[in-house]
């Protein structure tokens, strides 16, 4: 009779150590799902000030159509990226195309910030200056978003890959690491673009 309880309570409290582990797994990943929901959350604004720039920049630079286009562009490619990354965060090629995206389109607001500077009266209207503000807030909240992100996936995929946890991870649906949000150049996430009026 003694032996039957002393198995009771060890089955019970392996029962209660795997539920442990299930529900850790789950906030670990809803974590990282909400992270990731606020970098959404930071590119949108960020894609909603990008036609704000390019329009109010239209008068000025009539003849830098194509920077121009090149901007709208590549926002657009980074807001289809955003979506796709948004559908299925767990998908690493999702996230790798946003970080590509990222990129791209931290390039074109480059060339299009070198433009801008051969125009004085540009630099000094009052739109630019305030987008040139929403835009430098925006940035900076993209990058904390996305280094919260980043760290909520490292803290999944640690305790994810940990010993006994990695046991029973795939048995509960958490086959696979989830990925960080990166850009090929380490160089853009440490220098934010800048648009200086």
């Amino acid at each position: 009779m003694v032996s039957l309880i002393v198995i009771l309570v060890i089955v019970l409290l392996l029962a209660l150590f795997v539920i442990s582990i299930y529900n850790t797994l789950i906030t670990l990943k809803n974590r990282y799902l909400n992270a990731f929901a606020q970098i959404e959350v930071q590119l949108k604004r960020r894609y909603d000030l990008i036609p704000n720039l390019v329009e109010t920049a239209k008068a000025y630079l009539k003849h830098e159509k194509e920077t121009l286009e090149l901007v709208v562009k590549a926002r657009n490619q980074a807001a289809q990226s955003l979506e796709k990354a948004k559908a299925n965060p767990s998908n690493p090629s999702n996230i790798q195309a946003l970080g590509a995206a990222e990129q791209n389109l931290s390039g074109a607001l480059g060339k299009l910030n070198v433009v801008v500077e051969a125009y004085p009266e540009l630099k000094a209207n009052e739109n630019m200056i305030k987008l040139h503000e929403e835009i430098a807030t925006t940035e900076n909240r993209v990058a904390f978003a996305r280094q919260a992100y980043n760290d909520a996936v490292m803290s999944y995929n640690t305790y994810r890959q940990s010993f006994p946890q990695n046991i029973f991870a795939s048995v509960f649906g958490h086959e696979s690491d989830a990925s960080l949000l990166e850009f090929d150049d380490h160089a853009v996430i440490q220098n934010a673009p800048k648009v200086a009026f």
